[in-house]
């Protein structure tokens, strides 16, 4: 018996693909610009075969900045080298260190909004704090019950 998925299920798989594609593309791209014995031909089939990958997938929404900073960065590069006919071996050599660092960046985003300290820090002293609160009232609380004992003992 075939599943029927919902139109909203499609395009989040869809979403999740071509998400994934993405991240694939930007990973490769920055092993070719990391590795010193990549050359312009194997950077233009490899991210030529990455673009068709990503286009392959209709129009997508995205809604996070990183992807969609991503996606614009993708797109930039593209048009920038292998779609330009002057773009040569010396030109390619030369952007590998500034690709290395837009990648970079565009990583930092991405972990910038999986942890955040302060998310955590927060909630911790704002823990420590409770219980503090909560100790100094039960110690309040006993001292008045070893005083009113203490009272009630002695004052017969």
């Amino acid at each position: 018996m075939a599943k029927i998925y919902t139109q909203k299920q499609i395009e989040k798989y869809k979403r999740q693909k071509y998400i994934s594609a993405l991240n694939k593309c930007t990973k490769n791209l920055y092993k070719i610009f990391r590795d010193k014995s990549s050359t312009y031909d194997i950077y233009k089939t490899k991210f030529k075969a990455l673009k068709d990958e990503i286009d392959k997938y209709d129009s997508i929404r995205l809604n996070s900045e990183h992807s969609k900073l991503t996606k614009e960065y993708i797109n930039n590069l593209y048009n920038q080298t292998v779609n330009n006919q002057e773009f040569s071996e010396d030109d390619f050599l030369e952007i590998k260190e500034a690709q290395l660092t837009k990648l970079n960046r565009l990583q930092k985003l991405k972990n910038k909004t999986k942890y955040s300290k302060g998310k955590y820090k927060n909630s911790y002293l704002e823990n420590w704090f409770k219980f503090i609160q909560i100790s100094i009232f039960y110690v309040i609380i006993e001292g008045l019950n070893f005083n009113l004992s203490y009272k009630v003992l002695f004052s017969k």
